[in-house]
């Protein structure tokens, strides 16, 4: 049991305030640290904005529970143990879940008319008897481990911060108001595969000929949309490099960081993820990084349970929503409980470069105002895995060291990945966060912030991933990226007028080619393919409905487009540590008729599954 009740002075009391002394004076004195470490934990308190405390246990010279004793003593404020003595279910109302998160309290317990709430930083205590009007001048402090506090916050006020989480978006922005398994939707979709049977009987070529031309839009509007990405880069292939030079502390006061890691079902990466973290460079009193994970996710939950986890890295739980599991929900949840100005995403399998966060950090800095995300540069570790994670990781290397980068330099938006984001706080709580039920939430977001105004830039700081290099899991992956981008389409396009005014008719037709061309053009596939017969002889349907000539230049121009993909992809892999992919590029027609089946799934599970995230396992490849 806590003991407090000798030492609980009476709140409406003036006390005289005697001259505390400082936190390190007090540890010295009490020989918990030496004076050099108390020398140097100041030291690095010049540069960094962090408690003393905080400082001191992330360099491991003192333990929390020593910090903790010794802020009891300095205050004389009495510790509670909310293992032993758990806070009161029925205080719920007693404290609002904002105040509680704002001033990282949680109300304890009730003695007559007294409300003793734990908090982690006395310092911040008045403020909150401010904050509480009439009723904070009943309110005493208690001091408390912070994990107990957000732990104890989840379980006071979980139900409620979870709705929140879920519809954190308005509903007109978001895509939660489409019923999972709307009828209409059913319906329409019957209708469609209805209508195109009939189609395909009565009208056979013509049927096809309206099929093929979409696919050639769509085609036409990519390979245009690469082509000029390619040339818009091709001046700045050295600014985006695998190996970049280590980047000194900042010569400025360094912020508060908070990096969200959503985790679902993981039984092999907990450990292998700590210790890729552990290699980060930033000061971890600045560093907070939050292991995020469904509360009915038992197989995480034990797993991390027999990993040791530092100071710096802390365990939130999301409260079950209904059969919502998303990422996007998690991180909305997640994001309540962090404290810094900076927020990122990483994935569970990412392995960022060691000094990531100072260089988000310093971008930050000298980066106008506007500038609200940064993106890295995403990579595979597992490349050499087998065929499909060497195409994989000539995809990627297309992407994100050609296409991507020539997007940002042309000025269109940047659809966001969803992993190595970091981003502004304060805008990103201004957008609302994430589309709770989008699975391609980040493409939303990416769009939302360029209807708002803001930029999104790419950094020159590289992230690797694990390539999924097995065919069935590639698929369901690459079927939700595409169910995503057909209803973040949907989404934006409900007023086309107004996507049109925020962004301008270049990065209009951008998101059109973006998000509806990719789309297409997998789901179509199959009719463009149909062009390679040309090559051994055969005439092409459309030359009965359209002419000879235009199936002829149709054929070409496909062809082409072939031959420009596969330029691309052999120059983004042309560089020492992907060379070893160029004579795959070749192989890559037949890498892509995947990506048709995972349209197909995807059709299927927009119609009766939209908000259904199909998960990828991590740990089968290790890059350590």
């Amino acid at each position: 049991m806590s003991d407090l009740f000798l030492r609980l002075p009476d709140p409406e009391v003036a006390v005289p305030q005697h001259e505390q002394l400082p936190l390190g004076r007090i540890m010295v004195n009490a020989g918990i640290i030496s004076q050099s470490d108390l020398v140097h934990a100041l030291n690095l308190q010049q540069h960094i904005d962090a408690p003393l405390g905080e400082i001191l246990v992330a360099e491991g010279l003192a333990s929390s529970d020593d910090v903790l004793n010794m802020i009891s003593r300095q205050h004389n404020i009495p510790f509670a143990d909310l293992v032993s003595d758990p806070p009161d279910q029925t205080l719920s109302s007693a404290l609002p879940s904002e105040l509680c998160l704002k001033y990282r309290c949680v109300p304890w317990l009730r003695m007559g008319d007294l409300l003793l709430v734990g908090t982690r930083s006395p310092d911040d205590f008045d403020s909150l008897r401010i904050a509480m009007g009439d009723r904070g001048r009943r309110m005493l402090p208690v001091l408390v481990h912070e994990a107990h506090i957000r732990k104890h916050i989840g379980m006071l006020y979980g139900a409620e911060l979870a709705l929140k989480a879920a519809t954190r978006l308005p509903a007109a922005q978001s895509c939660r108001n489409w019923a999972p398994t709307s009828g209409l939707r059913l319906y329409l979709a019957i209708g469609l595969l209805v209508s195109l049977v009939a189609a395909l009987l009565l009208a056979p070529l013509w049927t096809i000929t309206i099929g093929v031309l979409i696919a050639f839009v769509t085609l036409l509007m990519s390979t245009v949309f690469k082509l000029a990405a390619f040339g818009a880069q091709l001046s700045n292939m050295s600014q985006v490099t695998t190996c970049s030079k280590h980047l000194e502390r900042p010569p400025f006061p360094m912020p508060k960081v908070s990096v969200l890691v959503p985790l679902l079902h993981e039984k092999e990466i907990a450990g292998k993820l700590v210790q890729r973290l552990t290699r980060l460079t930033y000061p971890k009193s600045l560093l907070e990084i939050v292991l995020v994970l469904e509360q009915s996710d038992t197989i995480t939950r034990e797993t991390l349970a027999r990993t040791d986890l530092p100071s710096w890295i802390s365990v939130i739980e999301v409260p079950s929503a209904g059969t919502l599991t998303t990422k996007p929900r998690a991180l909305n949840y997640a994001l309540d409980f962090c404290r810094g100005s900076i927020v990122g995403v990483w994935d569970a399998e990412d392995a960022p470069e060691p000094d990531q966060i100072e260089k988000v950090v310093t971008r930050f800095q000298d980066a106008p105002k506007n500038v609200a995300c940064l993106q890295g540069v995403l990579d595979y570790y597992n490349a050499r895995t087998n065929w499909i994670s060497r195409c994989f990781a000539i995809e990627y290397a297309t992407w994100w060291r050609m296409v991507l980068p020539g997007v940002a330099r042309l000025g269109l938006v940047i659809p966001l990945g969803g992993t190595t984001l970091f981003f502004r706080r304060t805008v990103l709580e201004e957008l609302c966060r994430w589309d709770a039920h989008n699975v391609t939430e980040d493409a939303d977001l990416g769009i939302r912030l360029a209807r708002h105004g803001y930029v999104t830039e790419l950094i020159p700081t590289v992230t690797f991933e694990e390539a999924n290099c097995r065919a069935w899991p590639w698929v369901k992956q690459r079927s939700r990226w595409l169910k995503g981008f057909l209803i973040t389409w949907l989404v934006h396009m409900q007023s086309p007028r107004a996507l049109l005014r925020d962004l301008g008719w270049l990065r209009f037709l951008g998101v059109q080619t973006l998000l509806l061309a990719t789309f297409a053009q997998f789901a179509f596939a199959p009719l463009l393919w149909s062009f390679w017969i040309t090559l051994a002889g055969f005439e092409h349907p459309v030359a009965h409905t359209l002419g000879a000539p235009v199936a002829t230049s149709m054929a070409v121009f496909f062809i082409f487009s072939e031959i420009i993909n596969l330029t691309i992809s052999m120059v983004s892999v042309s560089r020492k540590e992907h060379r070893h992919l160029m004579i795959y590029v070749l192989t890559l027609p037949f890498y892509f008729p995947m990506a048709a089946l995972s349209a197909y799934k995807a059709l299927k599970e927009f119609v009766v599954e939209p908000f259904y995230w199909d998960k990828t396992e991590h740990g089968i490849n290790d890059p350590d």
